[in-house]
C-alpha cells in the first residue's frame, strides 16, 4: 500500500488558512487514490531531535565516509526514526504558512534533522546525488501579505527555499499552491484567495 506524508507547520490546526486549502487536497487524493494511506506529521506536536554537539559530529563523521558506532550511532537513533519516517512515504504534502519571509522554525528544525549524507544525499565524482527519487511532492503555502509579484517576490525566500532544499535531496517534481495575500487586503479578499487556492489544491489532488 503506497503512503502520502502530510507534514504540517503550523499550530493553528482548524483555524489555519493553509489547511484549509490542503484539506481540498486530500479529500480529492482520497477519492482518487482510495488504495493510499495518509500519514500526518504535525510539526508542532511532534518531539523532533535537537542537534547536540554529538549529533553534528556523526554528521561529520557521514560527510567524510565514515560509519556511525556505539555511543555516536545511539544518539542518532531519533534522526534516524525521523528520516526512515520520511523515506517511508511514496509521495509528500507540506502544509506552511509564511513567517517572516521563510518557514516556521519547526519546519527549518526537521528539515536539518532529515537531510543528512547517505540517507537523503551523497557526493559522488561527478556531485551531490539526491538519493529521494521518482516521488512528487505538493506544498501548500500562505502568506499574509501578496508576494506574487516585484517589488514584495524579493521578500519570499521560503519558496525558493523549499525548492532548493527538495531538489537538493532528489525531489524535483514539486507542485507549489499559495493562498496569498490573507491579511494585507482585507476579509473578502482573503476569502476569494483561499477559494480559489482550494480549486487549484482539488485540481492537484485528484491527478497526483
Amino acid at each position: 500500500m503506497k503512503k502520502l506524508l502530510h507534514i504540517i507547520a503550523t499550530p493553528r490546526d482548524e483555524a489555519s488558512r493553509t489547511l484549509r486549502v490542503s484539506g481540498a487536497f486530500i479529500d480529492a487524493f482520497k477519492t482518487a487514490h482510495p488504495d493510499w494511506t495518509i500519514d500526518e506529521l504535525n510539526l508542532f506536536k511532534a518531539e523532533l531531535p535537537s542537534l547536540t554537539v554529538e549529533q553534528v559530529d556523526g554528521k561529520y563523521a557521514l560527510l567524510s565516509g565514515k560509519d556511525l558506532y556505539g555511543d555516536l550511532k545511539e544518539s542518532w537513533e531519533e534522526i534516524v526514526f525521523q528520516i526512515e519516517r520520511f523515506l517511508s512515504a511514496d509521495g509528500y504534502l507540506l502544509s506552511t504558512p509564511m513567517w517572516n519571509f521563510s518557514t516556521p522554525y519547526v519546519l527549518k528544525q526537521y528539515l536539518d534533522v532529515i537531510v543528512q549524507p547517505k540517507y537523503l544525499f551523497r557526493y559522488t565524482a561527478k556531485g551531490v546525488e539526491g538519493l529521494v527519487k521518482n516521488r512528487k511532492m505538493v506544498i501548500v503555502t500562505s502568506c499574509g501579505g501578496d508576494y506574487s509579484a516585484p517589488p514584495m517576490n524579493a521578500f519570499d525566500f521560503q519558496e525558493s527555499y523549499l525548492k532548493a532544499i527538495f531538489n537538493f535531496v532528489g525531489i524535483t517534481d514539486i507542485t507549489f499552491i499559495n493562498a496569498q495575500p490573507m491579511d494585507a487586503l482585507g476579509p473578502q479578499v482573503r476569502d476569494q484567495k483561499i477559494e480559489t487556492a482550494k480549486a487549484a489544491a482539488q485540481k492537484t489532488g485528484s491527478k497526483f
